[in-house]
This record gives C-alpha cells, sequence and structure tokens, in this order.
C-alpha cells in the first residue's frame, strides 16, 4: 500500500503525542515518522543514552528516563510532559514492552512475573494516567499488543499472556473513552525488524523452533520495521480501534478460534526436544529493567 504522507501531514500537524518506549525500536521509529508530519511528540524511555538523541532528531522533543511499572513517576512525566507539550495531549501511545521465551512448564518463572509488570501494569499506568487528558474528541490511546495476544506459540506464553491482557485494556478503554468522544485502539503486529525481535529470537530454543517449523510468518517471518510504522501513522491519524502489520494480521484475527489449533498441530515437530533446550536456557529480558517499584 502506498502510504499518501500529505492526507496524514494534515491531520497529524500540531497534534501532542506522548510515546513510552522511544529509546528504540518501533518507539523511536514512531517519534521520528510523526515529528515529520508535524507532531510535537514528547517521549518516555529507560535508556537516557539511546533517548536523547531520538529527542534531538524530534526537534528537540521533551524525553524523560521512566520506569512505566513505576505509577508515581509515569504520573509525574505524563503531567510534565502536558505541560512541556502546551497545556494539553491528543494521543497517547503505550509502546514500553519487554519479551523473553519461557516453556509453561520448567520455564523461569521470573520472565512472566516481569513481562506483567512491565507488559501489563506499565500499559495500565500509562494509560491510567493519560486518560484524563486525552479524554476530550480529538483525544485517543493506542496499546501496543501483537499478533501473540491472539495466536499463541510455544516459547511465548509470557509474553502473550501479557499482550492478551493489553488487548483487553485496549478494549475495555474504548468503551470507557467513547462518552468523552475519545477513542482507543489496539496495535497488533507480527514480528517487526526491531532488536527487541533480534534478541526475543535470538536463542538457540528459538532457532530450532523457527528452524524447524513452517508457521507462515507467526513465528519466523520477520516484517521490515518501516511496515509497522506506516500502519501505526494511518491508526493515529484515523483513530483506528485495530492497527495491524503486516496487511495479514487484520485477516488472522477474526479468525483467532480457527488460527490456533493449526498453530498447535504445526508446531509438534521436534517440540520435545526444543523445550528441553529452552529449559536449559538462561534468558533475559529484551531490555534489562530497574528494580520492582510494586
Amino acid at each position: 500500500m502506498i502510504l499518501d504522507s500529505s492526507r496524514w501531514t494534515a491531520t497529524l500537524t500540531g497534534r501532542r503525542v506522548l510515546i513510552t518506549g522511544a529509546a528504540r525500536g518501533i518507539g523511536a521509529a514512531l517519534a521520528a515518522r510523526l515529528h515529520g508530519r508535524g507532531a510535537k511528540v514528547a517521549l518516555t524511555g529507560l535508556e537516557p543514552e539511546l533517548l536523547a538523541p531520538v529527542a534531538a532528531r524530534c526537534g528537540p522533543a521533551p524525553w524523560w528516563t521512566c520506569d512505566v511499572t513505576d505509577r508515581d513517576g509515569v504520573a509525574e512525566v505524563v503531567e510534565s510532559a502536558v505541560r512541556a507539550l502546551g497545556g494539553g495531549l491528543d494521543v497517547v501511545v503505550a509502546n514500553a514492552g519487554v519479551a523473553a521465551q519461557m516453556p509453561v512448564v520448567g520455564g523461569d518463572p521470573s520472565v512472566l512475573e516481569q513481562s506483567l509488570r512491565v507488559n501489563v501494569l506499565g500499559v495500565h499506568n500509562t494509560l491510567r494516567a493519560a486518560g484524563p487528558h486525552i479524554s476530550h474528541e480529538r483525544g485517543y490511546a493506542l496499546a501496543v499488543a501483537s499478533l501473540a495476544a491472539a495466536v499463541h506459540a510455544p516459547l511465548l506464553g509470557a509474553y502473550s499472556a501479557s499482550k492478551a491482557a493489553v488487548e483487553a485494556l485496549g478494549d475495555t478503554l474504548r468503551a470507557e473513552l467513547r462518552p468523552y468522544g475519545a477513542k482507543a485502539g489496539v496495535a497488533y503486529f507480527a514480528e517487526l525488524d526491531t532488536d527487541m525481535t533480534r534478541r526475543g529470537f535470538g536463542t538457540e530454543a528459538a532457532s530450532a523452533l523457527t528452524g524447524s517449523q513452517r508457521l507462515s510468518g507467526l513465528v519466523s517471518a520477520v516484517t521490515p520495521l518501516d511496515v509497522g510504522i506506516d500502519a501505526l501513522e494511518r491508526g493515529i491519524a484515523r483513530r483506528s480501534k485495530r492497527v495491524v502489520a503486516p496487511w495479514w494480521v487484520g485477516g488472522v484475527l477474526p479468525f483467532r478460534m480457527i488460527a490456533q489449533p493449526v498453530v498447535d498441530r504445526v508446531v509438534q515437530r521436534d517440540l520435545r526436544r526444543i523445550l528441553e533446550i529452552a529449559r536449559a536456557e538462561q534468558v533475559e529480558l529484551t531490555t534489562p529493567q530497574p528494580e520492582s517499584h510494586l
């Protein structure tokens, strides 16, 4: 699909946007794209050495180091962003997230615990703090989930569970914002070409899984990052209910109950051996996390 940039530039010019997880990957690329379309962006992330140059290329844009699991810290950053953007907020993109492989049986339970903290509580903290500011006729909240929220593959139990919860939060918020004229959306991506994807799938078990299976994009295919950023730009401009990339993800979502048993069957080849590899591996989250604020 060819993106009509002039159309979205007219729609996005002057929009005040807060993006979490903006130090790299989706967040950094989205910040640059929206700034290029005339939006006023404010950025948060955990890695100041990466976030500062991203912000410098966007204006410079105001930015803050922020752990999204720290509810009070998120609230302070949102208030600071509102002031820095001229006393208001039109869009919040709850993008910050982590991933790591975890077999449900024999895997490291701390992977699930940390995934829930960042991907679920972090998204909730962001939407909760920004919600009052985007509760107006032009307001929009976007929760970044994943195709993994709808179709679940081995080794991704922690990630899938957390992203399914993100989907639920986004769907619920959509209904709750409607009386105020604001809208909310959920983003669903198959694997985009980011360093998070490379780190998450850089394990021996993941390599064995993707090397021995034929999941037609659900596990092994990687989509260029620009495809996801194009979809996000369109979705934010339209205040869409769903943002998908690549295009075929939109066709999978309504048929998730059919897709799941197909995936369950396809992944069985060599799965016992792959699970044993995964149980023996030491893995880390794709972004190192500070100490818990819970």
